[in-house]
């Protein structure tokens, strides 16, 4: 069940995988706080979209997307859909079958934990080279990002948090003078954002992972690559521990 759900929702028809071979159509919620704009192409504003609610968990694991419902709801073409989704496909949030349809993937702890391990050995190697090379003005900055998710935290602003949590993260790579990192970390981590979401709850809630981003903070401070190094190595054990009582606590949304 989801942690928090703070916005208003357009209720789209979406076939249930469970339900694909009956008649039976079940209506799921897709949030309602989001306008195209010109400014960059519609596939990939509708691929953001998409993910943002598959990895809340707005639009459930087993999930068949309606590529015309979605099309509808956006008021475009199928084009840009279909290419939205094979962009899903390949972060591992969805399966494309032939002759059947588009599904939300369930969450697979194998993927999750493949994942965290590559991104530990990117992170790794990037906090160690933002620890040499952290100016005081980027030092400045990343402590007022810190700020301001303990603001969201505090507030309950699910949402707004994981926003300043990637922020903080991608902070790091520009630090590094690293920036392809982050879009390396973006493409491998769509499924343990799943988790992510799903444990803020009581499992990893924000007060832990803050703590967490001030030892890694304090690591860049020191200029001390190792204390850095040993700081992000804890954090991204987090996943670790999450895994299981995420799992047991939603067992119907997990291979």
């Amino acid at each position: 069940m989801k942690p928090y759900q703070n916005y208003h929702q357009y209720y789209i028809v979406l076939s249930s995988a469970h339900n694909q071979d009956q008649d039976e159509i079940d209506t799921y919620a897709m949030s309602n706080d989001y306008v195209l704009n010109n400014n960059e192409p519609v596939n990939q504003q509708i691929y953001r979209f998409l993910r943002g609610d598959i990895v809340d968990c707005t639009i459930p694991p087993g999930t068949l997307l309606s590529e015309k419902e979605i099309s509808t709801r956006f008021s475009v073409s199928r084009q840009p859909v279909r290419e939205a989704f094979i962009k899903l496909a390949e972060s591992g949030l969805v399966q494309i079958l032939p002759q059947r349809g588009t599904f939300v993937m369930k969450i697979s702890a194998k993927r999750v934990a493949d994942g965290r391990l590559i991104r530990e050995a990117v992170e790794s190697a990037i906090i160690r080279r933002a620890a040499t090379l952290i100016t005081a003005e980027q030092l400045t900055l990343i402590e007022h990002n810190l700020h301001r998710q303990e603001l969201a935290a505090q507030n309950k602003q699910t949402n707004e948090f994981l926003i300043l949590d990637d922020e903080f993260h991608r902070m790091l790579t520009q630090i590094a003078d690293c920036p392809l990192a982050w879009e390396t970390i973006e493409n491998i981590k769509a499924t343990m954002d799943r988790v992510r979401f799903l444990s803020l709850n009581n499992v990893s809630p924000p007060e832990n992972l803050i703590a967490q981003h001030h030892r890694i903070v304090d690591g860049l401070r020191n200029h001390d690559p190792d204390q850095a190094e040993r700081a992000i190595h804890e954090h991204l054990q987090e996943m670790i521990y999450s895994i299981k009582p995420i799992s047991t606590q939603n067992s119907e949304w997990f291979e």
